[in-house]
């Protein structure tokens, strides 16, 4: 009698536990779990693998999802770390054509001319006078302006001009004295006055 209730024991042991093995769920595929509308648009239904060289979506595919989700955050980890590098490369990019391609200026000092210019692939941007004199008649009238140079109706005493240009395309700027080489006109004077005289009176 001890013995047929250790055997029966033992049968029910057995028993429940293969009851308990078909209890446990099935662990689902990426396509069963994708068959449903609502996980559609998740990233492991939309991504796609290289299987034999022709790129499958994992929805169409018998993966375990365990399997198909680790897959899914590799290769998000994989896109967010070449979005960043990218990031980066573009960023220094544009931080090397900002250094290259900024704006620098140069500012001439001519004196005792009618002419001011600037210096090769730089552009002017302002002319000025800076100095007269009231004996010349004060500020001479600025005749002629463009990119390249300016020019007053008369030699001034002093102007200063102006002139920009891209870094990468200019000579390194510097702030410079130019002194006209044109000749001064000469000034007209007036003629000496003659000293008045008293005729000498006519005797009878």
């Amino acid at each position: 009698m001890k013995f047929t209730k250790i055997l029966s024991g033992g049968l029910l042991l057995a028993a429940l536990s293969v009851s308990a093995c078909m209890n446990i769920p099935r662990e689902q595929t990426v396509a069963e779990y994708c068959a449903n509308a609502k996980k559609a648009n998740e990233n492991v239904c939309r991504l796609k693998v290289e299987i034999d060289g022709t790129s499958t979506a994992l929805a169409d595919t018998n993966m375990r999802l365990s399997d198909a989700f680790k897959l899914t955050a590799d290769a998000q980890a994989t896109a967010d770390n070449a979005k960043a590098d990218a990031a980066e490369a573009m960023s220094r990019a544009n931080a090397a054509y900002d250094k290259d391609n900024s704006m620098v200026c140069e500012t001439t000092t001519v004196q005792k001319s009618s002419v001011g210019s600037c210096r090769e692939g730089y552009t002017l941007t302002s002319c000025n006078q800076t100095r007269y004199t009231f004996r010349a008649g004060g500020p001479s009238i600025l005749r002629e302006i463009n990119d390249q140079q300016c020019r007053f109706n008369d030699r001034v005493l002093e102007m200063q001009v102006r002139c920009c240009g891209t870094a990468s395309s200019v000579p390194q700027p510097a702030d410079a004295l130019v002194e006209g080489d044109e000749p001064e006109s000469v000034e007209a004077s007036a003629p000496a006055e003659e000293p008045e005289t008293t005729p000498a009176p006519v005797s009878p």
